[in-house]
């Protein structure tokens, strides 16, 4: 990654200074640009706003809340969140015990100290310290960093960021009609980076694709009905030469494939797998939130061949967009009621055990009618069937 070497002040803040003091002058811009990348959703500042004043009731604070905290590199929002309340995904509340200071709750950065102030049974964020005199103290020195704005993400997005591109739900069987590898250089059986394949279909004017077997339907686990096809990712390829018809001496037409390099390869790819370009890349915030309306269903599926899942594993779920999911959504997993007999009963009837709540679930991708979900926390195997309401 190219770094560059820039002057920053490193703060001491008094209230009522924003929180995004941390890089001023010529340093914020990245930020602020990021920022706009990161929207704020009207219910989230509204929550906020509701707080913003009175703070939030200390029973509400996680039991172990620090009276003070540093940022540190590798935190996430949620982190943070998980530090002061007991429910993370309410993090616009975390954001609105001070909300002159904390304009934007995306753009917090390593080395800033949080302070927790409990005052007539409400409790609110500080940011730094200020002296008696209510002046702000700014220390400057020289900072080697990357050249982005360096604040925390939301989430660690690393255990979703290979996901973006791969993990993918087509509403129909797009794939059929997509461009095929035709032919490998010197007839090779299966293709490893590096190697030259064939292509033949509607390139549509795009250099970059991905890879992908034949799809399989996901289902409904409870109606059977089809909701989409999940296409297992090979891997990625870049188009060298485009092909051609061209006409031989005897008028007759020869096809000519396009040219291939696979860049890169998750399994082997071979003759018939099919290409999809790859998307924009989305600069969207993925902080967690709960769903405005009441929220239910199941796992449809495990990504991969997995026949259970557990924690910063992958799930697919059979609500999307037209149900009212959102990037972001928290959650709550529930473990299904076991059947058993009632010995205490002469009758010995069967009786199901209540459902109990397990695990939380992030959702990170949405489709129309499914969605992609993190397994950020559970208590035992996850499987296809599996419910799911708001945390």
């Amino acid at each position: 990654m190219t770094r560059r070497t820039r002057f920053a002040f490193q703060p001491r803040l008094a209230a009522g200074t924003a929180l995004l003091g941390v890089a001023l002058g010529a340093a914020l811009a990245p930020a602020a640009q990021a920022a706009g990348n990161y929207p704020i959703t009207n219910e989230q500042r509204s929550t906020a706003q509701k707080v913003a004043d009175a703070g939030v009731p200390l029973s509400e604070l996680a039991p172990d809340a620090p009276d003070s905290y540093t940022v540190k590199r590798g935190d996430t929002l949620w982190d943070i969140s998980k530090l002061y309340l007991k429910s993370p995904w309410r993090w616009p509340e975390l954001w609105g015990m001070n909300l002159d200071q904390i304009r934007n709750p995306h753009l917090i950065y390593p080395g800033q100290t949080l302070l927790l102030e409990k005052t007539d049974g409400r409790a609110r964020l500080r940011v730094g310290e200020s002296s008696p005199d209510g002046t702000v103290k700014l220390s400057p020195r020289v900072r080697s960093s990357s050249v982005d704005s360096g604040a925390i993400p939301s989430i660690p997005f690393h255990l979703i960021e290979p996901f973006l591109n791969e993990a993918v739900i087509f509403e129909g069987n797009q794939l059929a009609m997509a461009p095929r590898i035709v032919a490998t250089q010197e007839g090779r059986v299966l293709l490893s980076r590096g190697d030259t394949a064939y292509v033949r279909g509607e390139l549509g004017g795009n250099s970059a694709f991905r890879i992908f077997r034949e799809p399989k339907p996901l289902k409904d686990p409870t109606t059977g009905e089809v909701l989409g096809y999940e296409a297992a990712y090979v891997g990625a390829a870049d188009a060298v030469r485009a092909g051609e018809s061209r006409d031989t001496a005897s008028n007759k037409a020869v096809i000519v494939p396009a040219t291939f390099t696979v860049t890169s390869i998750r399994q082997e790819a071979n003759v018939g797998d099919r290409l999809a370009p790859v998307p924009a890349r989305e600069l969207t915030n993925y902080a967690p939130h709960a769903p405005a309306a009441p929220m239910a269903g199941q796992i449809a599926s495990l990504y991969g061949d997995a026949l259970t899942a557990g924690q910063n594993q992958i799930v697919a779920l059979n609500r999307g967009a037209r149900d009212g999911m959102e990037r972001g959504h928290v959650l709550a997993l529930w473990r299904a009621g076991e059947y058993v007999i009632d010995k205490t009963d002469p009758a010995r009837p069967t009786i199901k055990l209540p459902d109990e709540r397990h695990g939380m679930l992030f959702v990170f991708r949405v489709f129309d009618r499914m969605s992609y979900a993190l397994i950020l926390s559970v208590k035992d195997p996850v499987k296809p069937g599996d419910r799911f309401t708001q945390p």
